[in-house]
């Protein structure tokens, strides 16, 4: 079992997960000399990931879920987490953090963001 950080991440990045992974393998795309191909969002590389369940509970985005329980309207960023075990030496682990209290109503216009509308998250 790993997890996965799905686009619900993407350009929010709080970093709280950062903090509670026990393993550090919630990373950023971070290639020397060129800029990122990839969004502005954390992924966990897929060969590290332990499936502790530490980083899940404590996303205010509600971005982290169990590879097998993502979303249908996420299934790409189960392969966009894929490439930070693939490309392992472009990833480091960010540094930490200013965290703050996320409203529900933040939570839910980042998901309608992110979905087709009529389409569930969960």
């Amino acid at each position: 079992m790993i997890f996965v950080i799905t686009r619900l991440c993407r350009d929010c990045v709080d970093g709280a997960c950062v903090e509670a992974c026990p393993i550090d393998c919630i990373v950023e795309h971070a290639p020397q000399g060129r800029p990122s191909e990839l969004p502005n969002q954390l992924f966990i590389d897929p060969d590290q990931c332990i499936g502790c369940r530490m980083c899940e509970p404590v996303c205010p985005w509600q971005a982290i879920f169990e590879d097998t329980d993502v979303p249908f309207a996420f299934q790409e960023d189960i392969e966009l987490n894929a490439i930070a075990g693939a490309r392992p030496a472009e990833f480091v682990v960010p540094k930490a953090r200013l965290t703050r209290q996320i409203s529900a109503e933040e939570v839910l216009a980042n998901q309608l963001k992110w979905t087709q509308p009529g389409r569930p998250t969960k």
